[in-house]
């Protein structure tokens, strides 16, 4: 690129007259033209970059949303769980806790006391639609939850008052594990490894190795102590009240256990085993209440912390074979 031809006007001759440069005065002029072009082209390239990849700060900004919106999630995730866990404990609280003690039942519309779907809240209408709703979803899912919670408390203060009247007949009740092993299956249609058919198993397994301790799980006075069939070497202990539980698959009993000997709950009956038709050692162990068999799972309360519980309930759920 070159100087254009510039002129000016002589007033003595009448003429325009060209101006003419030197060639340090060209190479000058020059240079600031491709300078000026390239600030010019600089300042565009940097608009369409901040445009598209954005300043520190905003980069910074999206992903602190990205951080806070995998946080939300994790915590929708949690608040399910919670509630979940929230019902399984009210299932128990009204086939359970307010059964054995007279009480009645809490009706699922008193316990979401008017919870309901999710509303609209104003106060999240600046964000995103997608971030809008799962703020909105997670605030009203913490109210219910706190609504449920105290409706939860308000039953377990009027168990505790109940409890202290019925103290003797809250010791009679199968509650806690009759042995230290894990469960191994549940309660309900499952198949037999032996038979190879399903069939009703109306107690749950525990896992026990041969000589494992057995124990009462709630005091009463020993009601049969022998062979049954397929069962085995069996312990059937009456607790009163309605209440008779049977360990099964034992491979020995415990000192002075006959019928009629009275125990206590945790006193050690019986040794397990692998007696009668099973597939290996363990303990199978079975609740009665006024003579129909029940899900022993529902009385786990005593010693059986909640994570314990739902882990047992998992299991049960999921596992549908039996080893007897």
């Amino acid at each position: 690129m070159s100087l254009e031809n510039h002129y000016y006007y002589d007033e003595k001759s009448c003429e325009f007259i060209p101006i003419s440069y030197n060639r340090k005065e060209q190479v000058i002029y020059n240079l600031s033209i491709w300078i000026l072009t390239g600030i010019v082209f600089a300042g565009i390239g940097i608009i369409l970059l901040s445009t598209k990849i954005g300043t520190p700060a905003e980069l910074a900004l999206k992903a602190e949303n990205e951080a806070l919106s995998e946080q939300l999630e994790s915590t929708k995730g949690a608040l399910v769980e919670l509630d979940e866990s929230l019902e399984e404990l009210a299932n128990r609280d009204n086939e359970v806790y307010r059964s054995i003690l007279g009480l009645n039942e809490i009706s699922l519309d008193e316990r979401q006391a008017g919870t309901g779907g999710v509303n609209p809240n104003e106060e999240f209408d600046i964000y995103s639609k997608s971030t809008a709703e799962l703020l909105s979803w997670t605030s009203n899912k913490v109210e219910t939850l706190e609504r449920r919670i105290g409706i939860q408390n308000l039953s377990f203060e009027e168990i505790k008052n109940q409890y202290n009247l019925n103290r003797d007949k809250l010791k009679h009740i199968p509650a806690i594990k009759p042995g230290s092993g894990i469960l191994i299956s549940g309660y309900g249609l499952r198949f037999h490894p032996v038979l190879q058919y399903s069939r009703p198993h109306n107690g749950v397994d525990f896992r026990a190795e041969i000589g494992s301790p057995v124990y009462a799980t709630g005091d009463g006075t020993i009601k049969y102590a022998g062979r049954r069939g397929n069962l085995g070497r069996i312990v059937i202990i009456d607790h009163g009240y309605g209440f008779e539980t049977l360990y099964a698959h034992l491979s020995a009993y415990g000192n002075g256990i006959k019928v009629g000997t009275e125990v206590k709950r945790g006193e050690e009956i019986a040794k397990s085993g692998n007696s009668g038709l099973v597939e290996g050692p363990h303990l199978h162990y079975e609740v009665h209440l006024n003579g129909i068999a029940v899900d022993p799972l529902l009385y786990l309360f005593a010693d059986t912390s909640p994570e314990e519980y739902m882990m047992f309930r998992r299991i049960s759920e999921t596992n549908v074979n039996s080893l007897d």
